[in-house]
């Protein structure tokens, strides 16, 4: 591998390499680290959590598509103490950084995740404003500058000394406007994209593929979008970004890097190789290195638009 530092700095937290392993594809890490040391990533963005358990949706909830997955798993997760007190010491054992991804019905709850798991000692939270809010009659606050303003601020409030990231949604008109609102609320950084709705019907039943009609899209069919959204937003505010979204080899990393993004993260591809983010680290540093860079975070924002 190149002699390129691989270090690079998202919000003020350290990542010993760019990648990190998306929320809800990683689980704990526990079935992930019989495989290699989970300190060989930058990063771990648990799965999603909420403050009380969830058993998520019926089944059937995950279908392939072409070049990617749907999935409507509905947050299943044994809820934020749980992860506290039996998840997170595990994770602490080995050297890599912990974001924990959240998602709230009302303002409220965010709030209390965010305070629990500051004073816990994550290293980042990812706010999810994919969410539904039902204050706002369903809304999901993603989709509104005014919602996503608000919970930014909410927890931003309750979070402490703990950065913030945004994790924002691509089904919305304009995605900088809604950057713009969670930067302008103190985000300390954004995570771009969550997946795109999409649905699949089976000809013969007539009938969904999935239970509940429709479900996330995410995979690399999904990249080119990302690597647009990515772009718009890198150029709509002044804070990092951790790009995501069909990663699944290190050339589509360094789209992502090139388009804006200090960090990215590897998500569906790890079901089919759970060894992708590390390919894909090492893959980074050789594109860098044959670029003569002597730190891949020169790559952030190098795009030349034409």
């Amino acid at each position: 591998m190149p002699d390129v530092n691989l270090s690079v700095n998202l919000a003020g937290v350290t990542l010993k390499n760019p990648v990190v392993v998306a929320s809800g594809t990683f689980g704990f890490g526990r079935e992930y680290s019989q495989f290699y040391d989970l300190g060989e990533l930058g990063g771990i963005c648990a799965k999603g959590l909420t403050l009380h358990p969830r058993e998520g949706n019926p089944a059937p909830r995950i279908a392939e598509t072409p070049m990617g997955i749907l999935n409507s798993v509905g947050l299943q997760n044994p809820g934020v103490d749980a992860f506290i007190g039996e998840e997170l010491p595990f994770l602490r054992r080995f050297d890599t950084k912990v974001i924990a991804n959240i998602s709230g019905n009302t303002p409220e709850e965010y709030g209390i995740m965010c305070e629990k798991l500051s004073a816990a000692g994550v290293d980042m939270i990812e706010v999810n404003i994919s969410c539904p809010n039902v204050k706002a009659g369903g809304l999901a606050y993603g989709t509104r500058p005014k919602l996503a303003a608000e919970v930014t601020e909410v927890a931003k409030r309750h979070a402490g000394s703990t950065p913030v990231m945004v994790k924002l949604s691509p089904n919305v008109t304009d995605i900088t406007e809604i950057a713009r609102a969670a930067a302008d609320a103190g985000a300390d950084a954004l995570s771009l994209i969550n997946t795109i709705r999409g649905m699949r019907i089976d000809v013969n039943t007539r009938r969904p593929v999935l239970k509940m009609n429709t479900g996330g899209l995410s995979g690399p069919a999904v990249l080119p979008v990302a690597v647009r959204m990515v772009w718009e937003v890198a150029q709509a505010v002044d804070i990092p970004i951790l790009g995501m979204g069909g990663v699944a080899k290190g050339e589509d990393a360094a789209q992502l890097m090139l388009a804006g993004a200090s960090a990215v993260a590897v998500g569906t591809a790890l079901f089919a190789d759970p060894f992708t983010p590390l390919k894909v680290r090492d893959s980074l540093a050789e594109i860098a290195g044959k670029q003569g860079l002597s730190a891949v975070s020169g790559l952030t924002g190098g795009v030349k638009p034409w």
